[in-house]
């Protein structure tokens, strides 16, 4: 049996545009293309998306999923490698949901956290951060961003929880704007965007060019663009957007 490719979309849970991108890349063919355009794809086509699918959401990339496909890559090795990661993010994430569970204590009155605690399970974020700016910009940026951060480690718990509100208070209306439809073009934009940037500033001294990628950043990267989605969904696109807007009209970055 054949299924057109809204069909098949449907039961694989994606959209046609990603199966047509597939397509494009070489990663799944269909199994005919009538003279209309049509697509149409078979049990066999079917069972190598199952495989892509399976391998996308061990966040496999698409280039190491054609090789493995093609047999040019040990499946269960490239799986092996991506399954290490999982674990180790698991790890990570169940070490700040017990900082998180300890900080509810600590703020109930319920057991006093050790002030080292409210860090445990951050680090690797600033990890993967420091590695992310090493890749995208260089060393200079990972230098800068550290010194930033070692000004901050002097400060008293009830100086990173105003960071932190404030931080909070700026996302909410950067949020509720884009909600209420402002263009992120806009003046009013731009004017929650420089809220942005002079926070940027106070932590890793940017220049114009370094703060249009870091909206490009927020777009892009898995970790960061997450940050922003846990806000708002939407918001990625939208600041990321607002962020190159505010670098070329308010920084004079030329576009």
């Amino acid at each position: 049996m054949q299924y057109s490719i809204s069909d098949a979309a449907k039961m694989a849970g994606v959209s046609t545009r990603t199966l047509r991108h597939y397509d494009e890349i070489g990663l799944l063919a269909p199994a005919a293309v009538a003279a209309n355009g049509y697509r149409w794809y078979g049990r066999d086509e079917l069972r190598r998306l199952q495989r892509i699918l399976l391998l996308r959401e061990m966040d496999v990339p698409l280039p190491e999923i054609g090789a493995i496909l093609a047999g040019s890559e040990d499946e269960t090795a490239a799986l092996r490698r991506h399954l290490a990661l999982v674990l180790a993010e698991r790890d990570r994430l169940d070490q700040i949901a017990t900082t998180i569970n300890r900080t509810i204590a600590d703020l109930e009155g319920h057991r006093r956290l050790p002030d080292v605690d409210f860090f445990r399970g951050l680090h690797q974020t600033r990890d993967s951060l420091a590695a992310t700016l090493h890749e995208r910009f260089g060393e200079e940026a990972v230098r800068a961003l550290q010194h930033g951060i070692s000004c901050m480690e002097g400060w008293a718990r009830s100086d990173h929880d105003e960071m932190a509100t404030t931080g909070d208070e700026l996302y909410g209306r950067l949020s509720r704007a884009r909600r209420a439809g402002v263009a992120p073009a806009s003046s009013q934009a731009l004017d929650l965007v420089a809220e942005h940037y002079e926070a940027v500033q106070a932590v890793w001294p940017v220049d114009p060019a370094t703060y249009y990628d870091i909206g490009d950043l927020i777009e892009t990267d898995v970790d960061q663009r997450a940050i922003v989605e846990s806000v708002d969904p939407a918001l990625p696109a939208w600041l990321g957007t607002a962020i190159k807007h505010f670098a070329t009209h308010r920084l004079g970055l030329a576009p």
